[in-house]
């Protein structure tokens, strides 16, 4: 019987691998470097080494799941594929307007611009056809039209083509038809629709979300069938998932048609991993902080469920697709920190990465980062970095910060590795209050659960600033993303446009609308060997008031008796949302239905960390030794460091301390303590401003 999952996150810096054994929730991991020039040699030496741990083989997995940030790095980096996109004749520059909007952060800067469209003038063509918006044929598919846009595609050798049609979300039969055509035309260029995949009205965003999946498709097929060639040669058939970006699996194989759902798929397992530690601390209120080799990933969990949404993007490039809820801000262990024209000290968001990586590595980087800072202070032990795998080099940290740093600056090496850690703790703590003080969430009441390699060095200083409740460092913190990785659940998203007040809502039509995405999902399960009894399905509605811009997107009860009552009850429980999320509700307007959508979900086992029983050990047993670290107001203080592996149940620790693991290094402040709670999570509360 096949009872191990691995998950495997490919970060900037590091691929994350972590192995669970379901039924006793026994969990193994390793790290090790990202190999940026060919991904798929890290994630195989990561799954040799997470083999070797564990003692398995590969036929004791029951599969893999996988999460990789080659998607976004594609659109960062302009590396997509050559897209053709094919519209309805005149609506061809709707790329180009968007929404007659600049970019948000350069409202005032006039010599800024919009990024560039995904695809080309160029490539941009229209064909003569026309559906209506009440979804009626207006004008057939003229044929020829499409192909004499093919032609130019031939000639201009493109990559993928992308199809968008003016309200094809309420009729795809063009669509379709010319992606029949495509196929024949074209063998072999990937073809995406937007009736497939992304059937909402609006239409740049439909277009531009359909484009990304066209742009990123190529890139994401060829990483992704290497990835299984690979796998098979050496092991054999092996079932292989991936993570998308709404926080569910899909299989791997499917990855290509679908590449826009993957747009966050690495970051998006540190949100579900928060709102699994979440559960199981009863912290039902959790700020996901993901700080990895060169990101820090914000995740917002609200009643241990991670807050999602329809609208997300890249570089200014909409998606409008379910996801998780993230943000990304270039703060990470590998943050590069510099002094600029000025004098003044900055740090990221370019990242040393994992090639040069920091200067400590001694892989030949030579600016100075995060990490490098750290070191200098002594809060990193430099011969058990990675378990003593990857050795450190203090006096190579301590040149960095030398000579690009302390120097301009004229101020000692340990005040500019303090400036650095200020700036990036500031720059991290800034990110989580935009994400939810401006939101409304009141941070008093939130744990800050801290995950990636660099995040346990820096969480207590963030949390304490911002007021938090405590932090929440658990089990294999630095490969915590991965974690979330194996206790997602398989999950597909359906949407269909709507459009109508709710006093027009005929039950029936309803009805049928919701069951005939039931039945594309209970498809696509049976596809994917999910069993029946497995399969969990929910409705929820995009709402608005009459005249508004934007929805709520609310639940609603599954439901195979719908009349009048039944949508009247929808309303009425709209307004309470709308209340509850802008503070005021107007209960004797017209509420507007605007799409209905289903979540299916294909429920896995589920896993749980381990228990310990209270352990009465003494504390030589835990206690390493004691280590020379530099603090802002005490200077250098000779502290305890504990062994996390060996620490009992119970037992406090009285900071300044750190604690050490093989793959993370967590720091207790003066000021704080830290209990490590039944499974395994150290639970670190302090004082802070407010007390």
């Amino acid at each position: 019987m096949k009872t191990f999952r691995i998950g495997v996150d490919v970060g900037g810096t590091f691929t994350d691998v972590v192995m669970v054994n379901e039924l006793t929730g026994e969990f193994h991991y390793t790290k090790t470097p990202t190999t940026h020039d060919d991904l798929t040699e890290g994630v195989l030496k990561g799954l040799d080494e997470i083999l070797q741990i564990g003692n398995v083989e590969m036929k004791d997995i029951d599969y893999i799941i996988h999460g990789t940030t080659i998607g976004t790095n594609a659109i960062i980096e302009g590396k997509g594929a050559l897209v053709g996109l094919i519209t309805t004749a005149g609506f061809e520059d709707v790329l180009e307007i968007r929404r007659v909007a600049r970019p948000q952060e350069a409202a005032f800067d006039f010599s800024c611009d919009n990024p560039a469209p995904l695809v080309p003038r160029h490539l941009r063509k229209g064909v003569i056809e026309r559906v209506n918006s009440k979804g009626e044929i207006h004008t057939p598919l003229d044929e020829a039209s499409v192909l004499s846009v093919i032609q130019v595609f031939k000639e201009n050798h493109v990559d993928a083509i992308v199809i968008s049609l003016l309200f094809s979300f309420l009729n795809q039969t063009h669509e379709k038809r010319i992606k029949e055509i495509c196929k024949k035309e074209l063998p072999g260029v990937s073809v995406s629709i937007s009736s497939e995949i992304c059937p909402e009205f609006r239409e740049y965003e439909r277009t531009c979300t359909t484009v990304m999946n066209g742009y990123l498709g190529p890139v994401i097929k060829e990483y992704m069938d290497k990835l299984i060639d690979c796998l098979k040669s050496k092991y054999g058939e092996v079932t292989l998932h991936i993570i998308q970006s709404s926080g569910g699996t899909m299989a791997a194989h499917v990855a290509g048609d679908y590449a826009a759902h993957l747009i966050n798929s690495g970051p998006a397992g540190g949100a579900i991993a928060t709102a699994f530690i979440s559960t199981l601390t009863k912290n039902e209120m959790a700020i996901g902080a993901d700080m990895g080799g060169t990101t820090f990933d914000i995740s917002i969990i609200d009643k241990n469920m991670p807050k999602t949404t329809t609208w997300g993007g890249v570089s200014n490039y909409p998606i409008k697709l379910p996801m998780v809820d993230l943000k990304t801000i270039g703060a990470g262990g590998g943050s590069i920190a510099w002094v600029d024209v000025a004098g003044a000290l900055n740090v990221g968001p370019e990242s040393a990465g994992s090639n040069p990586g920091p200067a400590c590595y001694g892989w030949g980087g030579e600016k100075p980062t995060v990490s490098d800072c750290n070191l200098a202070l002594g809060r990193l032990n430099p011969e058990f970095f990675l378990g003593g795998k990857l050795p450190l080099y203090p006096e190579k940290a301590h040149s960095a910060i030398k000579n690009y740093i302390a120097d301009k600056m004229d101020i000692s090496v340990e005040g500019a590795a303090i400036g650095v850690l200020r700036i990036v703790n500031a720059n991290m703590a800034k990110g989580i209050s935009r994400n939810s003080v401006e939101r409304g969430y009141d941070l008093r009441e939130f744990s800050l659960v801290a995950m990636g390699g660099a995040a346990a060095l820096h969480a207590v200083d963030i949390a304490r600033d911002l007021g938090m409740a405590r932090v929440i460092v658990p089990s294999m913190s630095g490969n915590f993303s991965a974690v979330g990785f194996v206790v997602a659940d398989i999950q597909h998203d359906y949407v269909k446009t709507f459009m109508k007040k709710d006093h027009e809502v005929i039950p029936e039509e309803f009805l049928q609308a919701f069951l005939e995405m039931e039945k594309d999902a209970l498809l696509q399960m049976e596809n994917e060997k999910v069993s029946v009894q497995n399969i969990e399905l929910t409705w929820s509605a995009d709402l608005r008031y009459e005249g508004q811009s934007w929805e709520l997107n609310a639940p609603i009860e599954l439901s195979k008796k719908v009349d009048v009552d039944y949508i009247k009850k929808i309303a009425q429980d709209f307004h309470q949302l709308h209340q509850t999320v802008y503070s005021y509700s107007e209960p004797m307007e017209t509420v507007e239905f605007v799409n209905l959508r289903v979540r299916a979900k294909g429920k896995n086992r589920p896993i749980t960390f381990s228990s310990e029983k209270t352990q009465i050990t003494p504390e030589n047993s835990y206690l390493k030794g004691k280590r020379n670290v530099y603090f802002e107001h005490t200077g250098w203080e000779m502290i305890p460091v504990f062994d996390r592996y060996q620490l009992p149940e119970k037992e406090r620790i009285v900071g300044p301390a750190i604690i050490e693991e093989a793959i993370s290094t967590t720091l207790i402040p003066p000021d704080s303590s830290g209990v490590m709670d039944e499974f395994g999570n150290i639970i670190i509360e302090f004082e802070t401003e407010n007390d």
